[in-house]
């Protein structure tokens, strides 16, 4: 039986890609994208995280949302930067990637230079379980992004906007890279189910992309993983294969659960942050 919210499953087989990268570089090096000093000062210190609700005319309550900003937003005032939107999952809030260690993830990644300083995003769905129910599909595009880039320093251009979900926010995930692949340039989807009235669309979708507008496409999922949620993103892998659509597809130890999503939020956070 399929869980509400899954597609259905492939025959597709699901291979391991993982190549684990050591995190020993020393902290003192200099950095190689972004061409920062990792031990300016202000690289040494953490990141910071901000609480917003703003109004919105689809929710009486506003889109309550976090942002992390990386060391160094502050003192660099000229300098706009990459943005990853992370959404939750289904039962939770916009707390869920702070406490499962993104932004830590992120201080280690900037502050050791093995990435360029990046804004997070963090917005909670409280009222939208898929995208026939709610609001969140139209208050996400027209009121939060554009109000992310107006009061922060963001790039904003696809090749320096990602966004990523673990389960049902991987759902979403999925849903906006491929309906607005010009804001979105990665997608990165954790223990990520299809919505199931969209398994049709999502077929249509990566077929009317064009190449040079195809997301980078980041999937794990745990071994333990439930037989529906496995399905569905096997499903989801199986689309991507069949059209040589060059993707990540890693299965690693572990089950649906915060611990194994805390468990590899660095090497997300690594994989998003790679082209920045």
């Amino acid at each position: 039986m399929l869980l509400a919210g899954c597609a259905p499953i492939s025959q597709a087989k699901a291979t391991e890609t993982a190549n684990p990268i050591d995190l020993t570089a020393d902290p003192s090096a200099t950095a190689t994208t972004s061409g920062q000093l990792p031990n300016e000062t202000c690289f040494s210190r953490k990141g910071g995280i901000e609480s917003h609700n703003i109004q919105s005319k689809y929710y009486d309550q506003g889109i309550t949302f976090r942002v992390y900003t990386p060391p160094c937003y502050a003192e660099k005032e000229g300098e706009h930067f990459p943005v990853l939107y992370l959404i939750h999952g289904q039962g939770f809030d916009d707390g869920q990637w702070d406490r499962i260690g993104a932004d830590e993830a992120a201080d280690k990644l900037i502050g050791s230079g093995e990435a360029s300083p990046f804004i997070i995003v963090m917005p909670y769905d409280n009222y939208s379980l898929r995208p026939t129910v709610g609001l969140f599909d139209e208050a996400f595009l027209s009121e939060l992004v554009p109000w992310i880039d107006e009061n922060y320093r963001t790039l904003a251009d696809r090749e320096h906007r990602a966004i990523g979900g673990l389960s049902r926010g991987a759902s979403w995930a999925i849903h906006f890279a491929l309906t607005e692949p010009d804001l979105f340039g990665a997608m990165g989807g954790h223990s990520p189910p299809v919505f199931i009235e969209e398994a049709r669309k999502v077929i249509e979708w990566l077929d009317a992309i064009p190449p040079v507008r195809m997301p980078r496409f980041w999937l794990d999922i745990g071994d333990g993983e439930t037989e529906n949620i496995m399905s569905s993103a096997e499903f989801f892998e199986s689309l991507l294969a069949e059209r040589n659509i060059p993707h990540e597809w890693h299965i690693y130890p572990g089950d649906h659960s915060e611990e194994y999503w805390s468990a590899y939020v660095e090497e997300y956070l690594r994989w998003y942050a790679a082209d920045w």
